[in-house]
């Protein structure tokens, strides 16, 4: 079954079911290998030597134990683990791309892995050291080790952990002996970038949406105008993703008293965070749309190496090689900073006082110094994502003594755009925090219908503040907010749907 994005948890939940029911494909690849290893030819990675040591036969009765030496000298990880449900992302997409019938794995190891995805076995694994090349081979080798024994799994609550080998003692099961392929399918792929692709891009999805929602409730907050949205502006600049925009906040501001009260103000132009939304929300839109089909096509891929097909040949390529991911998260990472750097201008604009806000969003300041600072936070994470942005993907560093001579640095780019992503939410929390605060002074006018939706779902939360308070009282449920479906769930129930 094919896995998206959109639907990224349920998808893969259904294909590791249907595995469970039919793994035929993996016994028609598995029966292959098995009989390539009676035809004494030679077979990369299967009875040979791996990367430079390819020309290295392995004798019959050593090849598991190449296998077990692959997981065990590419164990090599080092840095904060990945975080427990990207871990577990990585063993569901590793499953998928085996069950599709192409790796030749063993039915024995299949199987184990299907069973610690059963029980929420979720390896610990280190975030550094993959090159994105020749697979994620260091990642996915800790995430392979509790087969033999080795490494340790989440506890439950993915904040600590427990040893493999007492686990899988608790539980009655033995380490499993790996067979021919059986290593070298499970460590190449791309596994660990596509998984931390894939979960960035499933909240992308939303956080776009809510984009259109935080500039139209600082819109409205700022009596801006509605001009810049008019649909014959963008149907002569004809780009999805700013067409879409301009749909949604002209459906959030449907009905709008705040509009009406300043039609005829005199202003004729806002500045560009606010009258450029369109063009900067949609060119942020059509980026995500465009990794969202590159990391849907890895995750139904296959690629490892070698590779294993229904006439029995059994041929290596280059599949394992992550450029694609690279270049797309690196693009990813661009297209989320572009997101909380427009964000970020709009807050501070929300401070400056304008058309009869009170300036730091506080009518006693001085003694109180109101929205300054949040904004300061905003500016440093705005600041930290454009050294994050730089580009991982241009960098090669040789490695396997030359034989895999160009890199792709894929995992890097993966690790730099789950940080862009935290930095987005915490500075979206923070405009969703000062546009409702500034949206009080409008009152009893009231805002369009989605922003009133949105402006509600904050105030049954967060109180209006008059005082400087610890902050974090606010900022916390704020990014619950971003981070949920709620704000979202509500303007769908009030009859505001979003593209």
């Amino acid at each position: 079954m094919t896995v998206t994005v959109e639907h990224l948890n349920d998808d893969l939940s259904r294909s590791l079911e249907a595995l469970r029911s039919d793994a035929s494909a993996v016994r028609r690849s598995r029966a292959i290998v098995e009989a390539a290893l009676r035809d004494g030819r030679a077979y990369y990675g299967i009875n040979t030597g791996f990367g430079k040591l390819a020309q290295i036969r392995i004798p019959d009765e050593k090849q598991g134990q190449l296998q077990r030496n692959l997981l065990l000298s590419h164990a090599v990880g080092v840095g904060d683990p990945v975080p427990k449900d990207v871990a577990q992302l990585m063993l569901y997409l590793k499953i998928h791309a085996l069950g599709l019938g192409f790796s030749g794995v063993s039915m024995e190891t299949f199987e184990r892995l299907l069973l610690f995805a059963e029980r929420d076995w979720i390896s610990v694994v280190p975030s550094k050291g993959s090159v994105g090349a020749s697979g994620d081979l260091a990642p996915l080798a800790h995430m392979a080790l509790p087969l033999l024994g080795h490494g340790a799994f989440w506890d439950e609550a993915g904040t600590g952990t427990l040893p493999a080998a007492e686990v899988l003692a608790a539980h009655g099961l033995a380490p499993i002996e790996l067979q021919p392929k059986d290593g070298l399918a499970l460590i190449n792929g791309t596994q660990f970038m596509n998984a931390y692709g894939a979960y960035v891009m499933e909240k992308a999805g939303r956080l776009v949406r809510l984009a259109d929602v935080l500039a139209a409730m600082s819109l409205e907050a700022l009596q801006g105008s509605v001009k810049p949205f008019d649909p014959r502006i963008h149907a002569i600049r004809p780009h999805p993703g700013q067409a879409a925009v301009a749909d949604n906040v002209r459906a959030l501001l449907a009905e709008s008293e705040i509009l009406e009260s300043h039609r005829d103000c005199g202003k004729v132009q806002d500045p560009y965070c606010l009258r450029c939304v369109p063009q900067v929300h949609g060119a942020s839109r059509d980026a995500l749309n465009y990794i969202t089909g590159v990391v849907e096509t890895e995750i139904n891929a296959v690629t490892d190496n070698p590779l294993v097909f229904a006439d029995g040949d059994i041929i290596s390529g280059g599949n394992f090689h992550g450029e694609p991911l690279a270049l797309s998260l690196d693009f990813a990472a661009i297209a989320l900073a572009e997101l909380a750097s427009i964000s970020e201008r709009r807050i501070y604009l929300l401070l400056e006082g304008h058309d009869g806000l009170p300036k730091l969003l506080m009518r006693e300041t001085g003694i109180n110094s109101g929205f300054m600072i949040p904004q300061y936070t905003a500016a440093a994470l705005v600041s930290e994502n454009k050294v994050l942005c730089h580009p991982a993907s241009v960098d090669s560093i040789p490695t396997s003594l030359g034989q895999e001579d160009h890199v792709s640095m894929g995992s890097i780019s993966a690790l730099k755009l789950i940080n862009v992503l935290r930095n987005l939410e915490h500075v979206f929390a923070i405009e969703l925090l000062t546009a409702a605060q500034a949206l009080d002074y409008r009152l009893p006018l009231r805002p369009g219908r989605g922003v009133e939706v949105a402006h509600g779902a904050v105030r049954t939360l967060i109180p209006h503040r008059e005082a400087d308070y610890f902050f974090q009282e606010d900022l916390l449920p704020s990014l619950d907010l971003i981070r949920s479906t709620a704000l979202l769930d509500d303007l769908v129930i009030n009859g505001v749907v979003l593209e």
